[in-house]
Order: structure tokens, then C-alpha cells, then sequence
């Protein structure tokens, strides 16, 4: 495979139905599963039918908005930020748009990094580089899977991934937590994911261990914390209102945020054409 599947959405959603029936899975980890999903609200539930004959719940996670602000390190140097993304996982993308300013003043630096499947590249503006005249993408395929890597270690993310991973997903206590343990698959196959759940079941921490060491930039650290629903219009969806993600022991991303959309805005992340060209040549 080489790209992170479409159906991760589709997959979540059967193995929830596998699961709810009690079939072909641990009671341990689907009751893990079923529990972060469900503390999460991806879950809705229909009222029609009963016992085995009750409709599977549907994941209603899949476009999701957010942004707020605080601090990023780049090159030992640490900037104010505005934090801006848009993400969806069918078809799996993620725009981070970011403002920053460094601690001597100066005028602002501003960056729109995007990622969709196996596609990576930076907006001028953005849509830049879809409609001549109207901005420019510059392809940045290396950064493929670090920018995966974010959209499939948020909350959201890793249950979906971890439900994707079927039996590779194994459930484990830590110091009285709960650890959730799978592999990433498509462009993060070699990536193993860990993920720590508080007593309410909500995702605490997040860390990826590559199996390449020449990928030692993919071992990240993300914990979130302080959990609510931030939407505008609230959906019963719980985000998380305090992002800390560090490399190396050393925070690269510190960020309170200010609201989280989860009611499927609509957002598209189509790719531009020489984006796709410089895609083809570098196979």
C-alpha cells in the first residue's frame, strides 16, 4: 500500500459493528475501543432494533476545523503562533496554516503546510496553485509522513487507526492507565503508535516510535488535555483544549485552543497539478 486507505473510516465503523456484536475481537480491546470512541462522542447510536438486530453505531468524525494559539520552536528558536488546521480522514488530509512571531519582533512569518494522502505541499495562499494566476504550491514530498503523522495522532486519529489495526491493536495497563498499542499502516507502515487514556477514557498522550532509525523525526510526543466541547455549535463532541507536542524531550508545539469545529464543516483539499507531476517523477 502506499497510502494511508480511504476506508479507515469505513474500517472503524464495521469493526465497531464486529465489535458491538461480539465477534472476532477481545473483549478487552473493543470494550477500550468502544469506550475512547464513545468518550470521544464519535458515536452515534440508532434507536432501531434491539440486542443483536440493533443497527451498528457510525463514526460521525470526519472533516474537523480548529485553531488557536501559543508557542512553536523551530531551529532552537521559539515563536508566538497562531495555529490554524483543517483536516479530514476520507479521504486523509490536513492544512496547518500558521502565523509567527519571533521574540525579537519582526515581521510576521506565515506558512500553509498540506498534506493529502500521498501528496505534500506548501500554499501560498490558500488553494495556491489550483487556478493559474491565483497563488503557487511548491511540492515538499519528503514531508509526507510527518504531516500524516499529525493528522492520524490526534484523538480522532488514533482510535480510528487503532480500530483499523484490527488484531494488531493490543490493550495494556501502565502505572494503572490504560495503553492502547498498534501499528500504523500505508505511508506510516514502520511507525508504531502508543497511546495512554485517562480514567474518563479520553486519549492523554500519544507517542510514535519508528522502526527505521533514520526516521528518529517521526518519534514524537503529543499530549493533550483539557477536554470539552469547543465547537461554536455543540455537538456533544469532546476535543481537546491544550495541545503540547515535543521531539527529543523538547516541546516543538504548545498550543491553547480557541475552538474546535467537529460538525463536518465543509473543507477540500484538492491536489494541484504540478504538485501531482512532481509526485510522478520522483517515483
Amino acid at each position: 500500500m502506499k497510502a494511508i486507505p480511504r476506508t479507515f473510516a469505513i474500517a472503524a465503523v464495521a469493526a465497531l459493528a464486529i465489535q458491538s456484536a461480539g465477534a472476532q475481537d477481545t473483549p478487552d480491546r473493543a470494550k477500550v475501543l468502544r469506550a475512547a470512541a464513545d468518550a470521544l462522542g464519535m458515536l452515534r447510536w440508532a434507536d432501531i432494533g434491539a440486542g443483536a438486530t440493533r443497527l451498528p453505531p457510525i463514526d460521525v468524525v470526519n472533516t474537523m476545523e480548529f485553531q488557536g494559539s501559543g508557542t512553536s520552536s523551530s531551529s532552537g528558536q521559539a515563536f508566538k503562533t497562531e495555529y490554524h488546521v483543517a483536516l479530514g480522514y476520507n479521504p486523509a488530509a490536513m492544512r496547518v496554516e500558521m502565523t509567527r512571531t519571533g521574540s525579537g519582533g519582526g515581521a510576521p512569518q506565515h506558512s500553509i503546510q498540506t498534506v493529502r494522502e500521498t501528496f505534500a505541499w506548501d500554499e501560498s495562499e490558500i488553494g495556491g496553485g489550483l487556478v493559474p494566476g491565483k497563488g503557487t504550491a511548491t511540492p515538499t514530498m519528503a514531508a509526507v509522513k510527518d504531516r500524516l503523522l499529525q493528522l492520524w495522532t490526534l484523538p480522532f486519529g488514533v482510535v480510528k487507526a487503532a480500530l483499523a489495526a484490527g488484531e494488531k491493536t493490543s490493550v495494556s495497563t501502565d502505572g494503572g492507565a490504560t495503553v492502547v498499542t498498534f501499528p500504523l499502516s500505508g505511508q506510516l507502515a514502520g511507525i508504531t503508535v502508543k497511546a495512554t487514556l485517562d480514567s474518563k477514557n479520553l486519549v492523554t498522550k500519544v507517542e510514535t516510535r519508528p522502526d527505521n532509525p533514520a526516521l528518529a523525526n517521526l518519534a514524537v510526543e503529543t499530549e493533550y488535555s483539557d477536554y470539552a466541547d469547543h465547537g461554536e455549535i455543540l455537538t456533544d463532541i469532546k476535543s481537546p483544549g491544550h495541545i503540547v507536542r515535543r521531539q527529543g524531550g523538547r516541546p516543538i508545539l504548545d498550543i491553547q485552543v480557541k475552538t474546535w469545529e467537529a460538525n463536518n464543516p465543509y473543507l477540500v483539499f484538492p491536489v494541484p497539478p504540478n504538485v501531482k507531476t512532481a509526485a510522478a517523477n520522483s517515483r
